[in-house]
């Protein structure tokens, strides 16, 4: 998928190749490779190089007459050693991955030969040698695999072994191989055990890094890794379209866009079906609070907070998400006026959603700007005009896109308005609507609350994944803001409280480094050339760096603390509606539509 160009050359080593135009004189291997038998060594696909040095950690391999090796196949080696170990053994095994192929005319000279090995005036063999990554040695007995040693592609068991499968004592499904074989990851390096978080980069609309993030969650939820009875949660931010308001629905195109998809989802142990526990958030609009959306889309609930609950929660600096230096004396100014809110509201009664400060009462968020512009000298006295100027002209620029997410009144005394991420499994708030103040506060708040929810539990159960994509835009690399402070704490702290970062972004060189650091998985998808030579891609070998630009939509590089080298891997088309013309209709109990049952 994508990496055609380097591939193994399907010519037989050693063949002598005279020419004869019209005809293929070496021939290639008769279609992909043999099945995995499990626990049964499979045929020989070549030896061990004798002409370049072998070590411990990387070999090279001459590939047999009648096989070929490609990119990312598994091999394993046998090697014997020349004195029994202590345990009696007298055989290391080698593991590893193919990350380069090549293959070369021996006994040519010159470029222009192949002209004449074509016109059958030069004869020459034709050899292809393939590189291999070794990811694991059994027993560890650091010794190079002896030229001439058998190797075989890696059968079932072998793989188990060869990317420590058999280590993982809790795992899930991050995808397929290239040739058709299951890939896991270790849940312990995601739930917290061990470590958690996941980073995703790549190209924006080909990369498919939203997808691959749904994926690892549909891979969680349903694919038996919670089954013990713990239970798990997924928070999840639409930000672009309306493309995920329908997770809980099937996708008609399923079989058209991928004939394979259901022979995928089998080898993953996947059903095939939409996500099972699906709740829908929208911003409110207008005076009566409906879900903003640009469909007919039913079972979606809208979001907002009251002036109240803005005042009493210090939700203040959350519309001042830009980046400020650290010496800015802007934060001080926020720090007392959301003190000041705070205090004017505290014995007040908590159900009613607007607010009194002395004999004014505000009712809607410009009653607010206005009374803070007056009032904001008295507040802050200590602060600079300049300063006070910078406050307010922020304040006002922010009332122009979050005057419907902020309200003094509503339809009803109910907090149908308040997101519960406990609710459903998955979570969908759509921001897409939004402007980008106003998709500041709404993540800024949402995961500001998820954090507050989770240190007063007593365990870190249930665990809450969090999805963001445009990670850039909410923790650069340079400056401050509450946000960003909100998810620094997240990827320092988080796997302790049970918060689960899944964030992706275009660029990780534009990423606070210490949030791409904390990541236990790391994802690439297709990179800019430029891009993918950056330090913080360190972890891809060379081959993989030059492999990313190719990368096409569905394929992606996986790397993870169990598995020393990244892996590529591929998922399958969703199983759920990704647009409302792939949503199929689903089946109804009774006049109850199936958008309105709880799952």
């Amino acid at each position: 998928m994508g990496e055609t160009s380097d591939r193994a050359i399907p010519f037989p080593a050693g063949s002598f190749v005279t020419g004869d135009r019209g005809q293929d004189p070496v021939g290639k291997p008769e279609g992909p490779p043999p099945p995995l038998a499990a626990g049964h060594p499979l045929p020989e696909s070549g030896k061990v190089l004798g002409t370049r040095d072998s070590q411990p950690l990387d070999f090279w391999v001459a590939v047999d007459d009648d096989r070929y090796l490609q990119l990312d196949d598994v091999i394993a080696v046998p090697t014997t050693l020349p004195e029994p170990l202590a345990d009696g053994k007298i055989e290391v095994m080698h593991y590893g991955v193919v990350d380069e192929v090549r293959s070369a005319y021996e006994g040519a000279s010159f470029h222009s030969d192949v002209f004449r090995v074509e016109d059958g005036q030069l004869p020459v063999g034709l050899s292809t040698i393939a590189h291999v990554a070794v990811t694991r040695i059994e027993p560890e007995v650091f010794i190079p695999p002896r030229p001439g040693r058998p190797v075989r592609r890696a059968n079932e068991e072998d793989r188990k072994v060869a990317l420590y499968f058999d280590q993982m004592k809790h795992r899930f499904p991050a995808g397929l191989s290239r040739d058709g074989q299951p890939i896991y990851g270790n849940l312990d390096f995601l739930d917290g055990t061990s470590g958690a978080h996941v980073n995703i980069s790549g190209i924006s609309g080909v990369a498919t890094k939203t997808s691959y993030a749904l994926f690892l969650l549909y891979g969680l939820f349903h694919g038996g890794a919670f089954s013990n009875g713990r239970a798990a949660h997924a928070i999840v931010f639409n930000v672009k379209g309306e493309d995920l308001l329908w997770l809980d629905r099937p996708n008609s195109r399923l079989d058209e866009k991928d004939p394979l998809a259901r022979t995928k989802y089998e080898a993953l142990g996947l059903p095939v079906q939409p996500f099972r526990s699906v709740g829908l958030w929208a911003p409110a609009k207008g005076a009566a609070a409906l879900p903003a959306t640009g469909n007919l889309r039913q079972g979606v609930s809208s979001y907002y907070w009251t002036l109240r609950e803005f005042c009493r929660e210090r939700l203040l600096g959350f519309l001042f998400t830009e980046t400020d230096d650290e010496s800015s004396q802007l934060s001080y100014v926020i720090g007392l006026v959301e003190r000041h809110l705070e205090d004017a509201t505290k014995d007040a009664s908590p159900d009613a959603p607007w607010v009194r400060f002395g004999d004014k009462r505000v009712n809607d968020f410009d009653d607010l700007v206005d009374y803070l512009t007056e009032h904001v000298a008295q507040i802050a006295q200590h602060a600079a005009e300049s300063t006070l100027g910078a406050f307010n002209r922020r304040l006002h620029g922010a009332a122009l896109g979050v005057g419907d997410l902020i309200r003094g009144e509503r339809e009803s005394e109910a907090k149908d308005h308040r997101f519960d991420w406990a609710d459903k499994q998955i979570s969908v708030i759509d921001i897409s609507r939004l402007n980008e103040r106003a998709k500041r506060f709404v993540v800024g708040v949402v995961v500001k609350r998820l954090m507050e929810d989770k240190e007063h539990q007593a365990s870190p159960d249930p665990l809450v994944f969090l999805v963001l994509d445009e990670l850039n835009k909410y923790a650069p690399r340079d400056g401050r803001s509450p946000i960003k402070d909100v998810l620094l704490d997240i990827a320092e702290r988080g796997r302790s409280l049970g918060v689960v970062l899944i964030g992706a972004q275009q660029t990780a060189s534009e990423i606070e480094r210490r949030i791409t650091a904390n990541a236990s998985f790391r994802v690439v998808g297709r990179l800019d050339t430029a891009e993918g030579q950056r330090d913080e891609y360190g972890y891809l070998t060379p081959q993989a760096r030059a492999r990313s630009a190719l990368l096409k939509p569905g394929s992606m590089f996986l790397s993870q603390p169990d598995v020393p080298v990244p892996l590529m891997v591929q998922f399958p088309f969703p199983a759920w509606a990704t647009r409302s013309d792939e949503a199929a209709s689903v089946p109804t109990d009774g006049d109850i539509p199936f958008i309105f049952r709880n799952s």
